[in-house]
């Protein structure tokens, strides 16, 4: 999601949550990305004192109720409110990852894989919001949030409960976005039922997968008489031909002829299988896209490491072990010794030597022991060790691991 930094008259801190960035602002306030004290993101909504009325503190508690209300893993959750303070707050879950319109603003339109996988997900999503008894209302590509495991949804401040008639806006006034607002949402008919969801996502689908909503005008007043036309066709020029059918029966002037969204669910899913593709493989598709809408910052140079004391060969690992003549009872380290074809021992059977510390000259120097190279053939006898071989220990040391390899060796 696209942040900019604070401006002096944001407040700090709000609610527990210190506020970091902004992340967007609408008709009735700003919103902020905000942190808890345990370190958890959260996006919070905070009212315009500006607007802050009994009818807005009204409408905004109606917001946290049903916030309160619905849930699913494509729902952003709620996760603490005030609507009683001097600027009326909600936060919820905070999304990291682009709205649809800046996703498309940013790569453009979706393919015909994407745009079913964004389909048969959001479908899932609003057919679980349905049997919840709501409604979304005022589904847009700005309320839809691509994250790092799929889409979710934002917004519910026009929900409403279905088949219910309760609402807070005037008998004759039309709230929500006209772009992809359903015929009988644009003439104010009321109570709205679950097709209205249905055209809002065709009109999502439509957009992104072509760049366009189903009507355009310079006008409001304009696109909502073609909206209410129902000889006026909406204009899919540019969609897929795979997603054709499916786009223009969501977007039928009459209810009753969209298909519900668990039929839009099994369309999606048939067009991902055309592809031959699983619905995992598209899901993972569409969410790397996400990745475009923004530009990380590019790590800090990691400095280079100091080169080492002792030049050692490039193939040969080296370990270090002292040897304190003092302690007769020291564990001796153990020497990986080169594999062989042995059918008598399994395939990762590595044999090992242990090597006795329990001569009694004094050695202040360590003894350093290497390892053989990776390559199965042993090296050769002849080749030196690494390291000082100065006491009598690291000279029978040297001696034992000569027999060792001479007697393991393949010829």
């Amino acid at each position: 999601m696209h942040t900019t930094p604070l401006s002096p008259d944001d407040p700090a801190e709000l609610g527990g949550f210190t506020l970091l960035r902004r992340i967007g602002h609408g008709g009735m306030g700003q919103v902020y990305l905000g942190e808890s004290a345990a370190g958890e993101a959260v996006a919070v909504k905070v009212i315009k004192p500006t607007v802050v009325d009994s009818e807005t503190r009204q409408r905004f508690a109606q917001e946290i109720e049903v916030l309160k209300t619905v849930w699913g893993p494509r729902v952003a959750a709620f996760v603490k409110a005030d609507t009683e303070s001097e600027q009326p707050w909600l936060a919820t879950e905070y999304v990291e990852g682009p709205d649809l319109r800046r996703l498309l603003d940013a790569r453009g339109v979706l393919p015909p894989l994407a745009a079913a996988s964004l389909g048969a997900t959001l479908a899932e999503a609003l057919a679980g919001v349905h049997g919840q008894g709501l409604l979304h209302r005022d589904l847009k590509p700005a309320n839809i949030l691509l994250g790092p495991n799929g889409p979710k949804i934002i917004d519910f401040g026009l929900a409403v409960f279905a088949e219910s008639s309760a609402s807070l806006t005037a008998p004759n006034m039309v709230m929500g976005t006209p772009a992809c607002m359903s015929p009988e949402q644009a003439n104010g008919e009321k109570p709205l039922t679950a097709p209205v969801d249905v055209y809002a996502l065709g009109a999502v689908l439509l957009f992104m997968t072509t760049g366009h909503y189903p009507y355009q005008a310079d006008h409001v007043q304009v696109l909502f008489s073609h909206i209410i036309n129902p000889d006026k066709a909406p204009d899919l020029s540019g969609a897929p031909e795979e997603l054709t059918g499916l786009l223009s029966s969501m977007l039928q002037y009459a209810q009753q002829d969209r298909p519900t969204m668990d039929e839009v669910v099994a369309q999606c899913v048939a067009v991902i299988k055309a592809h031959g593709s699983t619905v995992a493989q598209a899901r993972r598709r569409l969410t790397s896209l996400a990745t475009v809408a923004y530009e990380p910052p590019a790590p800090a140079p990691v400095p280079a490491p100091a080169p080492p004391a002792t030049a050692t060969p490039a193939f040969v690992e080296a370990t270090t072990v002292p040897a304190p003549a003092e302690d007769p009872m020291a564990v001796a380290p153990t020497v990986p010794l080169p594999q062989q074809a042995d059918p008598a021992q399994p395939a990762a059977y590595t044999p090992t030597v242990a090597v006795p510390t329990t001569d009694s000259e004094p050695g202040p120097d360590p003894v350093a022991v290497a390892a053989p190279p990776p390559n199965p053939t042993p090296a050769p006898t002849t080749a030196p060790l690494v390291g000082p071989r100065r006491s009598a220990a690291a000279r029978r040391i040297a001696s034992q691991l000569r027999e060792t390899y001479a007697s393991t060796a393949p010829f």
